[in-house]
């Protein structure tokens, strides 16, 4: 036996541990098989999904030989090694044709009919992912060559497959996860907006924005529904240290009970039914950066103390894994109800709201600062102006004025909704200047159901039941206006479809 074969083997070991590409190592490997076993031929092939051998190194063979790839149904050689665990050995006058006959690089006119032939199959974790093939001219070159030896290369072999494939794999994760990071921190950017406005209540929210944004706090941001509450949290993102790293949007109130564990901390493959794959969580694609949880006073009882302990201690646990993950998040959370009162009545844990609370941003309603309507007016035209490449858009006095005397319940969502179907009314007439006769057609700018009413009833309804009397009249007009259609009447609400869905379930429609 040669006397460098330890080198050899030593070497290949060695390779295991050095970032290689996978076709420098692979023909590292077969190089080294050759220098030491008297071989004339020699080719390293991985066993493909589709159950084609391809191969990935070859010695003595012509390098045509890479662009093929082999059914071992066509090349009863090949198939015999694959269907044995031990090395196969073909004797000199083997009537089972050879598959590298005529294409030796050094004679190509040369037909291997009369030699010696062995090959093995290569094992991981006892699934086949490959063979080794070895080939030389003169018969009975290998019968010096014991199995121990060849078994030893061929672990060898099957080693070094699956450590480039796995390096191949964690460098492809690797790609595409700063891909999505790219994304998510674009998409981030485009949907924070501009904070609108020029009166004290809005110049105030904007100093507490910068106030805490250079810090590392959790951020509550309180508000009712449409005041801007997500455009704050992008605002505080985008003025940190952390606005180059992603920024991850949860909806609370969307997230089904039954997988919310699995989107915020992610599952191992067969911690449940139907987990296939490995899933990583949001809190892991947030780390570096940042998580958004809208609507957080929606997160049942259970989540709130798994998502306590991530706050405490930096750490995840992935459903049905067995350790935790480090991750290094900043939380904002947001919120249209009052968690002080949920938390006396039991439906927030007190402690997650004090972790949550450490520095609150309200966002004040639009009736608070109403001396910012013409602005805003004039910020959602001009982006409905470009977005239908329309020459001008302005309000006629009158309509501004209408502004003013609104209520606004829907606040800043309600006031850029109204204004863009206004717009649309006007573009579609060739119009440049918005009257009133573009809200509602001539309407009210919004159209409110006629309140349930109370006094003069012999039976004074309760406050609680005369609200949920009013909720179910809403979502009742608002359903039969759009054909039972319930993203359709969240959207003319104003609310979140999931939270629609939610309130009507209460509601018993």
């Amino acid at each position: 036996m040669p006397s460098n074969l330890d080198q050899a083997f030593l070497q290949i070991a060695l390779d295991l541990g050095v970032d290689l590409p996978s076709g420098h190592r692979y023909q590292r490997l077969i190089s080294s098989l050759n220098d030491v076993l008297p071989c004339d031929a020699s080719a390293l092939f991985i066993l493909t999904d589709d159950k084609q051998l391809r191969p990935v190194a070859v010695v003595g063979l012509s390098e045509e030989v890479l662009g093929k790839r082999f059914d071992p149904g066509n090349h009863p050689r090949l198939q015999a090694i694959l269907d044995a665990r031990e090395p196969v050995r073909f004797a000199a006058d083997s009537t089972l044709p050879d598959p590298f006959d005529g294409i030796l690089k050094n004679d190509p006119s040369l037909a291997l009919n009369v030699h010696d032939c062995m090959g093995c199959s290569l094992y991981a974790e006892q699934q086949l992912i490959g063979i080794l093939t070895l080939d030389a001219l003169q018969p009975g070159a290998f019968d010096d060559i014991d199995d121990v030896t060849i078994k030893t290369f061929t672990a060898l072999a099957a080693a070094t497959i699956r450590n480039a494939s796995m390096v191949d794999a964690l460098k492809s994760r690797h790609r595409r996860q700063q891909s999505i990071n790219k994304l998510l921190i674009e998409e981030a950017r485009n949907r924070g907006g501009e904070l609108i406005g020029t009166t004290p209540t809005i110049e105030q929210l904007r100093n507490n924005i910068q106030l805490v944004a250079n810090s590392n706090f959790a951020v509550l941001i309180s508000g009712e529904t449409g005041t801007g509450k997500e455009l704050v949290a992008h605002a505080v993102h985008a003025q940190s240290p952390r606005a180059n790293q992603p920024m991850i949007y949860v909806n609370c109130a969307a997230l089904p009970e039954s997988i919310a564990e699995s989107e915020l901390f992610g599952h191992v493959k067969g911690a449940f039914t139907g987990a296939s794959t490995q899933r990583t969580g949001k809190f892991e694609l947030a780390h570096s950066g940042t998580i958004f949880l809208d609507e957080v006073g929606e997160l049942p009882l259970l989540l709130q103390a798994k998502l306590l302990r991530v706050i405490q201690q930096g750490e995840v646990q992935r459903v049905g894994a067995d350790r935790n993950l480090q991750v290094d998040v900043r939380v904002i959370a947001a919120t249209n109800r009052q968690l002080e009162v949920e938390v006396r009545e039991g439906r927030f844990r007190s402690d997650l709201y004090h972790r949550l609370n450490v520095f609150p941003i309200n966002v004040p309603p639009l009736r608070e600062h109403k001396g910012d309507l013409a602005i805003l007016s004039g910020h959602i035209l001009d982006r409905v102006r470009r977005q239908f490449n329309a020459r001008s858009l302005h309000l006629h006095p009158q309509a501004s004025r209408h502004l003013e005397q609104h209520s606004w319940p829907g606040n800043v969502r309600e006031l850029e909704h109204s204004l863009m179907r206004a717009a649309l009314r006007a573009i579609q007439s060739n119009e440049q200047l918005i009257t009133l006769e573009h809200f509602n057609d001539g309407a009210a700018i919004t159209q409110q159901p006629e309140p349930i009413s109370t006094s003069g009833n012999d039976n004074p309804v309760a406050l609680r039941q005369a609200v949920e009397d009013f909720q179910r009249q809403l979502i009742d007009e608002a359903l039969e206006r759009n054909n039972g259609v319930w993203a359709r009447a969240a959207k003319e609400l104003q609310v979140d479809r999931g939270n629609l869905y939610k309130i009507g379930k209460r509601l018993g429609l």
